[in-house]
């Protein structure tokens, strides 16, 4: 919460939160803070003996004498994570207009973050892959995935507490991370399990514990995350279907990362697609979040899943 800070922490949240806008009314400092009206009266105080021209009108609100800022500020290496993975879920978003406008905002930022702060966002670049409109749970990338990401960038050993799917049991192993993916609208952690003196992908949702220990562990430079995804991605069992979708929905599955559109027919006012996929279950999902727009036309075992999945969506609408 915003009111847990200390406060020269909000002293200075406040200067930026006054830059950002033309007037802002005590009431409303109050809220986003969350403390009290008094409180904000004390802070705007301290903040003009400090010598920061915040100019107050009754009724009417503060503001920042016109010309004043701040100096650069300088990012944290969480912030400066949060920002780069946040830049490229939104590039990934249906509307591609917002490609261009992050790619340009995430250079500025760059450019007033130090030097070890920019080389860790490079590391992280290439130790990232995602594929589709990635989206995050609630509470998932900071108890999570932001820590996965800070021992990938730092090379500190990992040790997980997991649960694979073939087994209820939990293992505690020791991994060094990587990379993150996401993919089939899951995240994964890329690490060599020393338990398993291999290579191996993580799904982030079985991991029940995660410990960043202070052990080091030396680069693998014959190791590429692409190439690892790539041999993945062969060697797992593949699924031909076909799905019908209306015009204005199958420009947006072809636009999708998560499915491989290798043909395509106009049929009945719209057209059908066919698709590789490496789960007809996760397929079927994906097919269902089209609603009326879109038919699973084969295999049958692929209509039969839709299906069964729709009518348990009816039932918890009931």
């Amino acid at each position: 919460m915003l009111g847990a800070m200390n406060r020269t922490d909000r002293l200075v949240a406040m200067v930026m939160f006054l830059q950002g806008r033309r007037v802002v009314r005590a009431e409303e400092l109050s809220r986003h803070f969350e403390v009290t009206v008094r409180t904000i009266y004390r802070d705007v105080s301290a903040l003009s003996e400090a010598g920061v021209p915040v100019v107050g009108e009754a009724g009417v609100g503060y503001s920042l004498v016109q010309g004043y800022h701040l100096p650069p500020v300088m990012f944290t290496a969480e912030e400066a994570m949060a920002m780069f993975l946040g830049g490229e879920m939104v590039k990934r978003f249906s509307d591609a207009s917002l490609t261009a406008p992050m790619d340009s905002a995430l250079l500025k930022i760059r450019s007033v973050l130090p030097r070890e702060r920019q080389d860790e966002l490079d590391r992280l670049a290439r130790a990232t892959a995602i594929q589709g409109a990635a989206r995050l749970g609630s509470g998932f990338g900071q108890r999570t995935l932001l820590p996965i990401q800070q021992a990938t960038v730092g090379r500190r050993v990992l040790r997980l507490t997991y649960r694979a799917r073939a087994r209820e049991e939990d293992t505690v192993r020791d991994v060094e991370p990587l990379g993150v993916s996401y993919h089939t609208d899951a995240w994964y952690l890329v690490a060599w399990c020393r338990l398993r003196t291999d290579y191996r992908s993580f799904k982030l949702e079985r991991i029940r514990a995660l410990e960043v220990k202070a052990e080091r562990f030396a680069p693998r430079p014959e190791f590429s995350l692409e190439a690892f995804l790539d041999r993945q991605m062969a060697d797992g069992e593949r699924f031909t279907a076909r799905v019908w979708f209306t015009r204005d929905a199958a420009e947006r599955a072809r636009r999708e990362n998560s499915v491989t559109v290798t043909g395509e027919e106009a049929v009945r006012d719209g057209w059908e697609l066919e698709l590789q996929t490496f789960s007809l279950e996760w397929l079927a999902g994906w097919i269902l979040a089209y609603g009326a727009n879109a038919e699973a036309v084969s295999p049958p075992r692929l209509r039969t899943l839709v299906r069964t999945l729709a009518q348990k969506v009816a039932t918890l609408h009931r």
